[in-house]
């Protein structure tokens, strides 16, 4: 799944009423294609493309094809990386005793910010209402907001269940 659990067990002293995160939960979208992956998936379509090439060696048609063979690759290279980009969002939840707070990290707009009290904060599963199957919602200071829409039912599921008990534990008095 595409997620990590960062928990800190550092606390401030108790008479500075600081309060340092309990845990952050980082969430990103599937990335299917690695670094390595592109540089193979380009040479590979290259060469695919470059094959008829080898057929007009030496005549003046190479220079009519070759322009629309390298603009192809130029293609398929672009829409690579910005589909790369657009992978760049990603979300951070951050649980402390006194708040909850939802950070989306969008790859061409703003950062979208949540914050709430988690003691009124409610977790929601709608499992056919959303737009997604799943779909998981935090609702708090008036508000209802998303997490992790880009994740695959079944890891929502699981993180329903996970984020439900960490804020359980996070409600419960000591």
């Amino acid at each position: 799944m595409p997620l990590e659990w960062i928990t800190r067990t550092e606390q401030a002293p108790e008479q500075s009423g600081a309060c340092f995160p309990v845990a952050e939960l980082h969430l990103w979208p599937h990335r299917s294609l690695t670094a390595k992956g592109f540089v193979w998936f380009i040479g590979i379509t290259a060469t695919a493309l470059s094959l008829p090439l080898f057929a007009v060696l030496g005549t003046a048609v190479l220079w009519g094809l070759l322009p629309f063979m390298l603009l192809v690759l130029g293609g398929v290279w672009y829409g690579i990386r910005r589909n790369q980009r657009d992978l760049s969002l990603h979300e951070v939840l951050v649980l402390a005793e006194d708040r909850i707070v939802l950070t989306r990290h969008n790859p061409r707009r703003d950062n979208q910010h949540w914050e709430a009290n988690p003691y009124w904060v409610e977790l929601r599963l709608h499992p056919k209402q959303g737009p997604v199957e799943n779909y998981l919602t935090l609702r708090g200071s008036d508000r209802e907001v998303e997490l992790g829409a880009f994740l695959s039912p079944e890891e929502r599921l699981d993180l329903h269940a996970d984020l439900q008990d960490r804020l359980n534990q996070l409600r419960r008095p000591d």
